[in-house]
Formats: structure tokens, sequence, C-alpha cells
């Protein structure tokens, strides 16, 4: 079955399908295998798979882009902000993870789910409120359950850690500094946030959602430094 869906960084899920959309852009694609997790490869439908559908639209060369809900927004507006950096935390937890896989930690599938969640972060900031008719609403709708796992899994790091005393720098290895350069990325994305949830854009879950992946990068770093025999780096104040 060929549908036509929009193109973007961001997935959507809904019916059984993902609707991926690049903000002003429309390409046929048929999905191949289930989202995160497993494997998943879309490919072009337009003339019978024999043209590539290309990667630049053009459609924001002139400091324009489009919400979900069809909106035309300047580049620098506060949701392609926080769209924006949302993505880059993602990378920021796909590197890290490479390090977390490379050293042979345990919670590197946890890693994964959460890039995966944030997936469904980005396509509730990309749906702002205010434009947003009920299909949009329920297409791209944040769950609360993912901030209730965040806690579990904080809970769990926290009990295996010895009691944090000191101010401790990014460090304790390359899995651990590349999980703290994550949280501080994580901390700029809530700061991003902020303002579409105040406004009414924004689901508040999606802010706390964030809150809580700091938190848990901050845990998942020293558990990933203590796994490793690493010493964290104590703050003193220079002479």
């Amino acid at each position: 079955m060929f549908l036509t869906f929009t193109m973007s960084f961001f997935v959507t899920k809904y019916t059984g399908l993902h609707r991926v959309f690049r903000l002003g852009t429309y390409v046929s694609i048929k999905q191949m295998q289930p989202a995160c997790g497993h494997e998943r490869r879309y490919t072009s439908t337009s003339e019978e798979n024999r043209r590539i559908a290309k990667i630049y639209t053009k459609t924001g060369d002139k400091g324009f882009s489009s919400t979900f809900t069809g909106e035309r927004r300047p580049k620098e507006d506060h949701i392609f902000d926080a769209l924006g950096t949302t993505d880059e935390l993602s990378s920021a937890i796909g590197l890290a993870r490479e390090f977390c896989i490379d050293s042979g930690h345990s919670f590197t599938d946890q890693l994964e789910k959460i890039q995966c969640v944030l997936q469904d972060v980005g396509s509730n900031i990309a749906t702002p409120q205010s434009s947003a008719r009920d299909s949009h609403i329920k297409k791209t709708m944040f769950s609360s359950q993912a901030v209730i796992e965040l806690e579990r899994w904080i809970d769990l790091f926290t009990e295996e850690l010895p009691p944090l005393t000191n101010f401790i720098l990014p460090s304790g290895g390359k899995s651990s500094a590349a999980l703290h350069v994550a949280r501080a990325v994580c901390r700029r994305a809530e700061r991003c946030v902020a303002p579409a949830v105040r406004s009414g854009e924004t689901d508040p879950e999606v802010a706390k959602y964030l809150n809580r992946l700091s938190d848990y990068l901050f845990t998942v770093a020293r558990y990933a430094a203590m796994k490793e025999g690493k010493g964290e780096t104590i703050y003193k104040r220079p002479e």
C-alpha cells in the first residue's frame, strides 16, 4: 500500500504507520519495516521506484518553514528552535550510545528507546496547539508513561551508585563524558521548549520528560564511570 507522507526528522506513530514529515516537503514512501528497535527503511514509490526522492526541498530558502499543522513560521521561531535542539539532543545521545556500546554497557537499549521517544517529543513540538486540529493533536499526543519509565530507571541506577557528596565535573571516561555532553544539550532543549509550553502550544508532559531525561543522563553518566572503574573528577576551587 502506497501513501503520500510529509518528510521530516521526526516520526509520528499512528494507525500502525509512521508519518515522516520534513517541513514543507511531500514525498511518496513505503514503510518496509517496523519503527524503533527494528530495522526500518523507506523507498521512493514515484514513477515505480525509478526516481529517488530528493532530500533538499528549497521550501525554506526564504527563511520560513512549516509546522505539522501547515502553518508557515520564520526559522528562528521558538518552535523550530525547540525542534532543532531536540534533534541535536538525539544526535548527542546517539554518539554517547556508540561509546557505551564499545564499552559493553547494559543500558544502551534504554538510550535507543529514548531516541525513539525524542521523535515523539519532536512531533508534539511541531504541532502548535494554536493552529492544530483535533486530528493533529490525536496523532502527536505525548504519553506521560515515558516520564514514569525514566524515573524508574533513575531509581534503579541510583541504588547502585555511591552517594554524591561533591560537585563533579564532566569526566569518568569517554562514555561518561559523552553522556554529560548529552545532559547539557538536554538542559538547553528544556529551556527551548519552555516558551512553547507556557504559551500553551506544547504539551507540558514534553517539558517534564526533558527535565527527567537530564536527570537520567547525569545518573547514567555516573553509572558508566563506576562500571568502567573510572574516577569522577571532583570540583575544587582554583587557588
